[in-house]
């Protein structure tokens, strides 16, 4: 057995067990609610949901996305994005051999596409993800530093400042940038940066580039100048591109360009 499929193998259910936390985290974070208690419930009927109940996606499937005790729908959603967590997190073990890269890759991308989520609905990515974020990823950068040559907290820290500074200042000189923004950036910055500045180009560029295709898209479906539109799912998209292909991408941009 290769050590990519060994990886990847390891990294399926910590894909599926942060999927699952990110979908009770998208229900309850915009609403200050705890992450932690109450345990999960039935969103129609109230009744507390099981262990038995509670095992990602394969539960849902074997309850045919319906409540054990009402049943009622539960939406797809929650299937959903637990597997498309744990997707970009066996992605990521495929793509980056080295174990500590592995991990800083695929627990970045894990929390993208719930973070992209809540600010598409609500229009704000939550503290209580990118504050405990920014301090857990230094933490792992540095022992991944400490043990070999997998990261580099200096170069993470400088691209906190270069990716998460330039939004900064777009936030102060523009009405369409939020703080939460900013903070994402950061985050994205510190784990992608350890790893080369390279990959923060590329994240950089990527959610540019889809913001401004997103952007077109939402004038062509009759939403105004003015309407404000999320930039942080773009951000989470960009750093899905940047954390899977970024070497790639960079070395090709450059052999052609420069």
């Amino acid at each position: 057995m290769s050590d990519a499929l060994l990886q990847a193998i390891v990294a399926l259910p910590f894909g599926l067990v942060v999927g699952s936390f990110m979908t009770v985290a998208v229900h309850r974070l915009p609403r200050g609610e705890s992450v932690v208690s109450p345990r999960s419930r039935c969103p129609s009927c109230g009744t507390e949901i099981g262990a038995r109940d509670n095992i990602p996606v394969l539960s849902w499937l074997l309850l045919r996305g319906r409540c054990r005790r009402c049943g009622e729908r539960i939406s797809v959603e929650y299937p959903l994005l637990e597997l498309t967590t744990a997707g970009l997190v066996v992605l990521a073990a495929i793509q980056h051999p080295n174990p500590w890269r592995a991990v800083l890759v695929g627990g970045l991308l894990a929390l993208m596409p719930g973070i992209a989520l809540i600010d598409l609905r609500h229009r704000i990515i939550p503290n209580r993800l990118t504050y405990p974020a920014l301090p857990l990823f230094l933490a792992i950068v540095v022992l991944a530093w400490l043990v070999g040559d997998a990261a580099d907290p200096a170069r993470g820290l400088f691209g906190v400042l270069l990716y998460g500074g330039i939004l900064f200042l777009v936030a102060i000189v523009s009405r369409g940038m939020g703080m939460g923004d900013v903070k994402l950036a950061a985050l994205i910055g510190l784990v992608l940066g350890s790893l080369g500045l390279r990959y923060v180009g590329v994240a950089a560029a990527a959610a540019v580039v889809l913001g401004g295709l997103g952007g077109l898209a939402a004038l062509a479906m009759g939403r105004s100048r003015k309407s404000a539109i999320p930039f942080g799912p773009y951000l989470a998209a960009g750093a899905v591109v940047a954390g899977l292909w970024g070497a790639p991408l960079a070395a090709w941009y450059i052999g052609r360009f420069l």
